[in-house]
This record gives structure tokens, C-alpha cells and sequence, in this order.
């Protein structure tokens, strides 16, 4: 489904649903999910970006794991999801890349549309608060290529996490959870 087809996807749910609507936009690293996120907030009102990486914990997300168990997602459905669907004040904590831990508390933003983008989001943890699931639809050599293309763009070299951590991950995680098949629309990000 392509962006536009998407965008009035969103609209139509949220004039449904009578209440605030979290999509979640999950794929494998570097499928294109934070690119979507971004775009899908330019052209769909009132609608506001979380940025899946403010909810990673820094070491185990470096750690093999079949549920890419580094996601903090129950602390994003805590701190973020269950606020952000009620419509009421709640404040979260993002982790700060620039001093290793979490940062200030800050206020769970508001609005129509919760564009939430992540890793391994479609696990039994978050499923239940996500009320429009899209799947970044790459296949995983793509995303490995273009994962690693951005990283090395910005001088990081994550080639051995790719190979040894990254994409077994990813495989476990898809064996295990099935998240293309959870994926209410499948965006092609070819």
C-alpha cells in the first residue's frame, strides 16, 4: 500500500475510533520504518512521531536474543501507549543516546495519531495498543545492505552486529512472532 493509501487509511480509523490511535510501523532494521514514520506524520493531521530508538536499551539491543529482547516495550506501552490512548497527561523517559542513560522526564505528547516506528514492535507486549499495524515489506538482505549503507554514511561501523547480533535476530524474532503476518498493511519500501 502506498503512502497516500495509507495516510487515508489513518484518517478513516481515526474518524472511526472515536479516540486517540496509535500505528505502529515495524520492519526489520534499516527497511525503511523511520523514513514512513516521518512521512506518514508530514501528510496525516494531527499526528505526532515517537521514535521506536528512544526505547532501546543500548547493551542488550548489541545481545543475541529471539525476541529482540532490548526493546523496551512494555516501558513504551507503560510510559507512552496507555497515557497517549486515554487522552490523559503521563510522562515518559527517552534514553539518550548522547549520555548512555535515560533522560529528563518529559510530558507524553498529544494529539490524533500516535506514529510509534520500532524493531520487533509486533510481539505479545505491544500488539493489544496498537490499533493500525504497517510492515516495512523489504526482505532482509535489502535491509541489512541498507542498514549498514546508513551506518557507515555516518561513520559508525556496525558490520560485526549486523552479521552476528542484527540479522540473527531479526530471524529468531520473525520464527518466533510472525510480524509481517501480524501487519495489518504491508508498505513496500522497494
Amino acid at each position: 500500500m502506498g503512502l497516500h493509501s495509507i495516510g487515508e487509511l489513518i484518517a478513516q480509523r481515526v474518524a472511526e475510533c472515536g479516540r486517540p490511535l496509535v500505528v505502529g510501523v515495524s520492519g526489520y532494521g534499516g527497511s525503511g520504518k523511520s523514513t514512513l514514520a516521518r512521512e506518514l506524520v508530514e501528510i496525516v493531521p494531527d499526528s505526532i512521531r515517537m521514535r521506536g530508538d528512544d526505547f532501546l536499551d543500548p547493551t542488550r539491543s548489541h545481545q543475541r536474543s529471539p525476541d529482540w529482547d532490548g526493546v523496551e516495550r512494555a516501558r513504551l506501552v507503560d510510559e507512552v501507549l496507555l497515557p497517549f490512548l486515554a487522552g490523559s497527561a503521563g510522562s515518559f523517559r527517552r534514553f539518550d543516546w548522547g549520555i548512555g542513560a535515560l533522560g529528563k522526564s518529559e510530558p507524553v505528547p498529544l494529539g490524533d495519531v500516535m506514529v510509534v516506528d520500532l524493531v520487533g514492535l509486533f510481539h505479545p507486549e505491544a500488539l493489544d495498543f496498537l490499533d493500525l499495524t504497517i510492515w516495512c515489506d523489504v526482505d532482509l538482505a535489502t535491509a541489512q545492505a541498507r542498514g549498514m549503507k546508513r551506518d557507515a554514511a555516518v561513520g559508525r561501523d556496525h558490520s560485526r552486529l549486523w552479521r552476528e547480533v542484527w540479522v540473527p535476530n531479526e530471524r529468531d524474532f520473525e520464527a518466533n512472532f510472525a510480524p509481517r503476518e501480524r501487519a495489518d498493511v504491508l508498505h513496500s519500501t522497494y
